[in-house]
């Protein structure tokens, strides 16, 4: 089976920090080329995979202001489309762009569907010839069909279990009203225990008015953008995590990576959380913050062992590389057999 993954060019596959798209990107890279499947990533010309890499874009477009991203997309879609005679299979992972040509790709196209930012993209879905995938059945439009439901899934070995957490709370995402960043200020100061925030700065407003005058290096730090072994030193230490959110989030890679190293989660009750989070075993989902301070305890007091072994069963980077093969096998035989 010869694959082309296309990813994103936002970020390096896979992300020095930030990047959760980059991110299954890569796992499932290197979890196909593992299982003997011939694999073209499309990325970034910085990436680092066992795939064959290919693409146009020097290096992510978020870390260049000089690279418009629009521009670098466009460009990094035409070239694959330039060789998706070459494969059997065309998996997108970038979004709508993509989809616009889909009818002159000159193989089948399966596009995981990371989340709609906005719904007025809706269209361009309805209007292409590929196949889709959800992250989780809370992301799904009732407009559309779709092959299956894959959750993402992590490398479990990179992220160690910890049975001894500190005292911090931690909170981590890009800072923006979507992620609610504001709300775990609150969380944490009612609760009297420290917060770290960790993530991008998306809403530079939102930081400078409702994060920023809280930070006080003790009681609530900012680390910035924290990735590799840092992102896992910080979420496994972490008395819990706080993921409120001001949105119907898709997914959650945070939550997951947080509950693999027995962290126990306190969620916002939206989009995929409760497919992800499994109430009084591996965290608590709340509708707001005073639900997260009263969680809180009962958090606090649970088992980090079955937290972590219950994120490892469900969410392994293996899980999702054998859904994603067994979906490109049904993708492949429909086509054939429409053919």
């Amino acid at each position: 089976m010869r694959v082309a993954l296309l990813g994103p060019v936002a970020w390096r596959t896979p992300p020095q920090a930030y990047g959760p798209w980059e991110l299954v990107v890569s796992l499932l890279a290197e979890g196909l080329v593992a299982r003997g499947v011939d694999v073209t990533l499309f990325a970034t010309l910085d990436s680092q995979t066992s795939a064959k890499l290919d693409g146009v874009c020097p290096k992510p477009y978020n870390e260049d202001p000089q690279l418009d991203g629009r521009v670098w997309e466009a460009l990094h879609i035409g070239h694959c489309l330039e060789r998706s005679g070459e494969f059997d299979l065309v998996h997108n992972h970038l979004d709508w762009l993509p989809l616009t040509m889909s009818r002159s790709f000159r193989a089948p196209m399966l596009t995981t569907i990371h989340g709609f930012g906005d719904r007025r993209i809706l269209p361009a879905y309805q209007r292409s010839t590929s196949a889709f995938v959800s992250v989780s059945d809370a992301d799904r439009a009732p407009e559309l069909e779709y092959l299956a439901t894959v959750h993402h899934g992590i490398d479990v070995s990179h992220w160690p279990f910890v049975p001894e957490p500190g005292e911090a709370l931690v909170v981590f995402g890009r800072i923006h009203p979507d992620k609610a960043t504001a709300d775990a200020v609150e969380i944490a100061l009612r609760v009297g225990r420290p917060l770290i925030i960790c993530g991008p700065v998306h809403d530079e407003t939102y930081y400078a008015e409702q994060v920023a005058p809280h930070l006080d290096g003790e009681s609530v730090r900012y680390l910035g953008n924290v990735g590799g072994a840092d992102r896992a030193r910080v979420l496994g230490q972490a008395a819990a995590l706080l993921h409120p959110l001001g949105f119907d989030e898709p997914f959650g890679l945070s939550v997951v990576e947080a509950m693999a190293c027995g962290t126990p989660v306190i969620a916002y009750r939206r989009g995929a959380l409760p497919e992800t989070v499994e109430e009084a075993l591996t965290g608590y989902l709340v509708d707001d913050a005073d639900g997260a301070v009263a969680a809180m305890p009962r958090a606090l007091a649970l088992d980090r062992a079955r937290v972590a072994a219950e994120a490892r069963r469900r969410f392994s980077a293996d899980r999702m590389v054998e859904e994603y093969l067994a979906v490109y096998e049904h993708l492949l035989a429909t086509s054939k057999a429409h053919r």
